[in-house]
């Protein structure tokens, strides 16, 4: 299996990969189709059931990646979490800038998914994104003929996770002074994803912010 480069120190360990899986689920599926590579861009329901990681999802009918998910035990998902540039100007000492990010790589084997099981993974995913929305619409408030037309529309499909690598290189490397201040200056920022950068940072260590 191809593995991806993660310096030791920058290792996420299980439970925190999945956790970014989840939070973060709009995730790019890649697959390979007669030596191509074919990506698409798609939301994901992560689930855990008896120790074993799903992930749930659906496609355009005319996806051509459709024909590599049936019995496919070479897929991959990425998953990115917030990430920030950092510049060298924060350091104390002369260094040269960097990036900071959050990463999971997932891969597993896929197989399609139809009928009663396809409803059932489409309506979970409603009620994950729309439950908890005034009025949200979830699976028995469509029209039920609506719902049937849309579903010729799509091929679902299940991927059971068998491995998965994460990446949160999230400047661990640098002194506390300049760990300070890579915060500080991500704080400044309105751009969200910096400020989770920051925020990611805190929580990691904690005692340098008492």
């Amino acid at each position: 299996m191809i593995m991806v480069y993660i310096p030791k120190q920058y290792r996420m360990d299980h439970d925190e990969a999945v956790q970014i899986m989840k939070s973060n689920s709009f995730a790019l599926l890649i697959t390979v189709n007669e030596h191509r590579p074919l990506a698409t861009h798609i939301p994901l329901e992560i689930r855990e059931d008896e120790g074993k990681i799903y992930a749930t999802g659906h496609i355009a009918y005319g996806n051509m990646q459709k024909k590599t998910l049936d019995n496919n035990s070479e897929v991959l998902l990425i998953f990115q979490g917030p990430h920030a540039y950092i510049s060298s100007s924060w350091y104390q000492g002369e260094e040269v800038p960097t990036w900071d990010y959050l990463a999971v790589h997932a891969y597993g084997t896929a197989r399609i998914i139809s009928g009663d099981e396809l409803k059932s993974a489409l309506g979970t995913m409603l009620k994950h994104y729309e439950s908890h929305r005034v009025d949200g619409r979830t699976w028995d408030t469509f029209d039920p003929e609506l719902l049937k037309r849309e579903m010729k529309g799509i091929v679902g499909f299940e991927i059971e996770i068998t491995s998965i690598q994460g990446a949160a290189k999230m400047s661990q490397n640098r002194n506390e002074s300049d760990y300070k201040s890579i915060v500080a200056e991500l704080e400044k920022s309105h751009k969200q994803e910096e400020v989770q950068v920051a925020q990611w940072m805190r929580e990691q260590r904690k005692e340098l912010f008492k």
